[in-house]
């Protein structure tokens, strides 16, 4: 089995083990994007996607593609992992026979009519999976309702109402925007602000 595995693909997939970093820009380069969008690239893809890794613990998956295939893509929150002339990138691959059962594993299995996936395809699935998830992008840079630092590429993760009223409107930066609804702080702080805001009126 191992053997029909290695002749199948240029590169030898992790052993049965364990996760192995294993180097972009070697072999194929990948397309990371956060799981509540490559849910909807996914559906939108059908059959036509090539394997997938899923990363549970970050909540992202990534797609393998051909080398410099993608190096002009510029999505909100979907990121072109590739090799850079002054750093070496790596990417976590789980072994071959991993499934749901691992927090990283193939969620598109690898295999001989399932490896790299057409850039083309895969780009105009996540540009459409981008603005129906994600919404309309923003007009400009905003602050992380988190860290307080300018983002370019703002996440909306609230929009505050008051009565019938739409209130203030919530950004976070890509790192903090998984972080809102699971936010206690954040919370306190905005029902505060919305109590603060009845008594003045």
């Amino acid at each position: 089995m191992a053997t029909s595995t290695a002749q199948a693909f240029p590169w030898a997939p992790p052993n049965a083990m364990d996760v192995e970093a294993l180097p972009v820009g070697e072999w194929w380069d990948a397309i990371s994007a956060p799981t509540s969008v490559a849910d909807r690239a996914l559906e939108l893809l059908g059959d036509r996607s090539g394997a997938v890794i899923q990363d549970d613990t970050y909540g992202k998956a990534y797609w393998l593609i051909g080398i410099d295939t993608a190096r002009s893509w510029c999505v909100r929150q979907v990121r072109v992992l590739t090799a850079l002339a002054d750093e070496g990138t790596l990417l976590g691959v789980p072994p071959v026979s991993w499934g749901p059962e691992h927090r990283t594993h193939w969620r598109i299995p690898l295999g001989p009519d399932r490896y790299l996936t057409d850039t083309n395809r895969l780009a105009r699935a996540l540009r459409r999976a981008v603005d129906e998830v994600l919404g309309p992008a923003p007009d400009g840079r905003q602050l992380c309702y988190r860290c307080q630092l300018p983002t370019d590429e703002p996440v909306l993760v609230a929009i505050r109402h008051s009565g019938s009223v739409a209130g203030a409107t919530v950004y976070a930066c890509p790192a903090h925007a998984g972080d809102y609804s699971r936010d206690t702080v954040a919370q306190v702080a905005a029902r505060r602000r919305a109590r603060e805001f009845g008594r003045s009126r």
